[in-house]
């Protein structure tokens, strides 16, 4: 079977990239099953009833989150509502979830989403490892052969500790949060797919996302302008896991491509 993940999608410029380019890589690479981080596709921050119908319409499967899903209070029905929205598992809330098992008619799959908690502002989230095992067991009891987990975390000591944690029991742990893919996508020892960040899908001329002379101002003068998405060339980031039947990862490829150009980056 062959998983898609793309990285965390930003603002209105990044989920019209994604309608373009998502249905091109699934046919590209035959992907058969995608998860897409939507927490940042919504122009006022966090995501939107609206970013999250683009990102499925572009063709994602499941939709996961971050710190800052619960942003946007006009989400929270939406959270409860869909089975194939998430949130981090381990930030507690009285809405959302952070599992969800999708049937895909030959196969099912199991999807994970869980918070990092070094140097996240606002998550308030709880143990991620404690988390994690409650919901593998979860997923290995609803028949589940392949499970990935979208870990959106800062510290990537945090995201290899978990993919070392859980190999051999999940097909993969992809890292989102930091917006900058990583070159260490690998094969851990036990047969779980890793990758320390998978990027971000929206434009290439910014600051992770954000507008350069806003990050320049604020990490200069102090200035706590609001953040706003940029515009202009974009690019879209993740990565492909291909796992055997027995849900082990057994290749692994990390991409990059850039608006106007047909040819990984």
């Amino acid at each position: 079977m062959k998983a898609l993940a793309i990285g965390d999608v930003c603002g209105s410029s990044g989920c019209r990239y994604l309608l373009k380019m998502l249905p091109v890589l699934k046919n590209k690479f035959g992907a058969e099953f995608v998860i897409v981080n939507g927490e940042n596709s919504d122009e006022a921050n966090g995501i939107s009833p609206l970013s999250a119908d683009m990102i499925f319409a572009a063709g994602a499967d499941v939709i996961t989150g971050g710190n800052h899903t619960l942003r946007n209070k006009n989400f929270y029905e939406a959270l409860d509502s869909s089975p194939f929205l998430l949130r981090p598992d381990n930030i507690k809330a009285d809405f959302g979830k952070g599992y969800c098992l999708v049937d895909k008619g030959k196969f099912s799959v199991a999807v994970i989403n869980l918070c990092g908690i070094t140097y996240m502002e606002r998550s308030s989230a709880e143990n991620f490892m404690t988390s994690a095992d409650s919901l593998v067991k979860r997923a290995e009891e609803d028949g589940a052969k392949f499970i990935f987990v979208d870990f959106h975390a800062e510290a990537t000591s945090e995201k290899k500790a978990l993919a070392l944690y859980l190999d051999g029991r999940v097909s993969a742990v992809f890292g989102t949060h930091t917006h900058v893919l990583t070159a260490d996508a690998q094969i851990l020892k036990n047969g779980t797919g890793f990758i320390t960040d998978i990027g971000m899908t929206g434009s290439d001329n910014s600051v992770i996302g954000v507008k350069s002379d806003i990050i320049i101002k604020r990490l200069k003068n102090n200035d706590m302008s609001k953040f706003e998405f940029s515009s202009g060339e974009n690019i879209i980031c993740g990565c492909l896991f291909e796992t055997d039947n027995s849900g082990r990862c057994r290749n692994i490829m990390s991409f990059k491509y850039k608006e106007g150009s047909d040819e990984k980056i």
